[in-house]
């Protein structure tokens, strides 16, 4: 089992930046891929970056490509999503997942069974 803590959320205007981070614990950090997921109101929770086991791979949503970027220290087991050039439309909760099972990533949320609280991100116009 993994735990994982979310933070660096809040409120920024658009074009602006902000760095998540989301510390895990329970298992060896650096044997698994992690993830970002991201759920606007009234819509389905979706993928936005993974990032696999040694941080040599990562994969992104369309929707974000050249504007985040997600990297991964495994000695401090926290995995980081640096977003810029922020837009209304990335307004949403973002959770940090990790595929436990997977050391290459994937961007398809039921490969990852431990998910972090989530912390909001608002943009605005």
């Amino acid at each position: 089992q993994v735990q994982l803590v979310e933070s660096g959320g809040g409120l920024v205007q658009a074009g602006g930046s902000l760095r998540l981070s989301c510390a895990a614990s329970g298992r060896t950090f650096s044997s698994y891929a992690m993830g970002w997921f991201r759920q606007a109101p009234g819509k389905e929770r979706e993928f936005v970056a993974a990032i696999s086991w040694s941080g040599g791979s990562t994969y992104y949503a369309d929707s974000v490509k050249g504007r985040f970027t997600i990297s991964r220290d495994n000695a401090k087991n926290t995995v980081y999503l640096q977003m810029n050039s922020l837009r209304p439309e990335d307004t949403a909760v973002y959770y940090c997942a990790a595929d436990v099972g997977g050391a290459y990533g994937s961007d398809s949320s039921a490969d990852f069974g431990s998910w972090g609280q989530g912390t909001q991100v608002t943009v605005s116009s």
